[in-house]
């Protein structure tokens, strides 16, 4: 979702200081609050507070910050360029989509709704759908058995080193975009293969699907 469909940074980070202002530490770089983005809020918000933070002041950090990016998250938030085009092409060839973040679930199906996306995706699951957040298999692994299809015929598009490791606990393929919030983190974890847009994606899947055809 972050980094993949929409350029949600500015809305996370002025969150993330909101949060770090009401508790009176000053604000952080955004580029640093981006960089803790991708393994759930409860992570974000310990990691946006320090080492030196109580766990009475990261759970107090982490429900102020649920509450104030639930009123903002729409603030900036938008999708990426060719984002609703390539959904829009994939959807119309019948190609079976879902969501997999690790954004707590109730945020990530009301910007889903409110983007005008809701149609294109058969699942959104998020980061407390399951017991476990990517990159645990868990959530693919539901995805696949719903879809109905198998490991070899599943690709997962992501930005950051999560995505691929999930990818590939799950045995599945995995696209990764170079627009996102951590593409330096492909280098270690290099993904099947780099998009520079979603609409790469769109290619290279419906590409493959004639191909499996002929």
């Amino acid at each position: 979702m972050d980094g993949t469909l929409i350029d949600s940074k500015a809305d996370l980070a002025n969150s993330v200081n909101a949060t770090r202002a009401h508790l009176g530490l000053p604000p952080l770089n955004s580029d640093l609050v981006y960089s803790y983005v991708g393994n759930g809020a409860p992570v974000l918000i310990r990691k946006a507070l320090g080492p030196g933070a109580s766990e009475a002041e990261v759970k107090e950090g982490l429900n102020f910050f649920l509450a104030y990016y639930r009123d903002h998250m729409l603030d900036h938030t938008v999708l990426y360029p060719g984002v609703r085009t390539a959904l829009d092409r994939l959807h119309a060839a019948d190609v079976r989509m879902a969501v997999l973040t690790n954004k707590p679930v109730r945020f990530t199906k009301g910007l889903v709704m409110q983007l005008g996306l809701e149609t294109h995706f058969f699942r959104v699951y998020g980061g407390n759908s399951f017991d476990e957040k990517k990159p645990d298999p868990v959530g693919i692994y539901a995805l696949m058995g719903e879809a109905g299809t198998s490991r070899e015929r599943t690709l997962m598009v992501g930005d950051s080193y999560v995505d691929v490791l999930t990818a590939r606990n799950a045995g599945a393929y995995c696209a990764g975009v170079t627009f996102g919030f951590q593409p330096e983190s492909l280098i270690e974890h290099p993904p099947d293969f780099l998009c520079d847009s979603m609409i790469d994606v769109t290619r290279h899947v419906l590409g493959q699907a004639a191909n499996t055809v002929r």
